[in-house]
Order: structure tokens, then sequence, then C-alpha cells
């Protein structure tokens, strides 16, 4: 099973739009990112964001090139602050590869816990709009496949 960690793109600032949604930078980067996806043959048979309009809008874009017609869950267990615990004891049931769009330092914390088992022991540089692909091999260990950061699709 493969699992692909979003940062969601660049956002507006609070002071400029209350709403926090994607600037059209972070909304060209995720564009991009999505078709890379794409052309790169990934598809998903899940995906989820926490519910925050810059990750909604950030996983619409990407579930349109990875999973066409499949509607985005919402988790209540991927805000900024979340125990990527919670989310980790919940993903042992999947079986399916799954898309999730979430924010620092959550993402970058679950990517650490998964591969390390240890989440204060950050090995991500995530950036908005990354992502970051683990696979779970069949001993139930996770491991890094691949990152892709928004500054490599940039022309």
């Amino acid at each position: 099973m493969k699992l692909y960690l979003v940062q969601h793109g660049e956002a507006y600032a609070k002071d400029v739009h209350a709403d926090r949604s994607l600037t059209d930078g972070g909304r060209k980067d995720i564009e991009r990112l999505a078709a890379f996806l794409e052309r790169a043959g990934v598809g998903v048979h899940r995906v989820m964001h926490s519910g925050k309009l810059r990750a909604a809008q950030t996983a619409e874009i990407l579930a349109n090139a990875v999973a066409p017609g499949l509607e985005a869950e919402t988790s209540g267990l991927i805000n900024p602050n979340d125990n990527p615990k919670a989310f980790d004891w919940q993903s042992e049931s999947w079986d399916r590869d799954t898309l999730v769009v979430g924010h620092l330092p959550f993402m970058a914390k679950l990517v650490s816990h998964l591969v390390v088992g240890d989440e204060d022991r950050i090995i991500t540089a995530y950036e908005p709009g990354s992502i970051v692909c683990l696979e779970r091999k069949t001993d139930a260990r996770w491991q890094i496949d691949w990152m892709v950061r928004p500054e490599l699709l940039r022309e």
C-alpha cells in the first residue's frame, strides 16, 4: 500500500483572507503536482483532507488527477497539531493506496512517526505543495519511496 502525504498549497495569510484559501501561486503549484502525478500513473482509492479550505482545495485538484470521480473525505485526525499516532492507529486497517492532504507540523511528524517511530525526529523538508510517498511493506513497516517539492515542478 502507498500513502501519499501532501502539505496543502500556499495559502493566503489569515489577515489577508480569513478563510486561508490557496493563493494563485499555491493553486498553480498544486495543478503542476496534479499533472506530474497523472503523468506518473499515480492512482489512489481514497483521498482525505483536514476540512480546512486550503486542504480541501488542494485535495480536490489532486483527486481530479489521481482519483477521477472520487469524493474526498474529511478527517478530524489530520489538523496541524493533531497526534500522528491516532492517525497511524486508524491507517493500520487500510489496504488501498491513499492520498492525505494536511498541514504542518502534523504531516512532517506523521512521516517521522511512520518511518522512524519518532514524531519529533523530523526527516522531511516539507514546503507548501510538497508530497511524500510512503510504501508499507509486507512486514508492516513504512519506507519513503520519494518526495517532490513544488520548486522541482516549476518551469
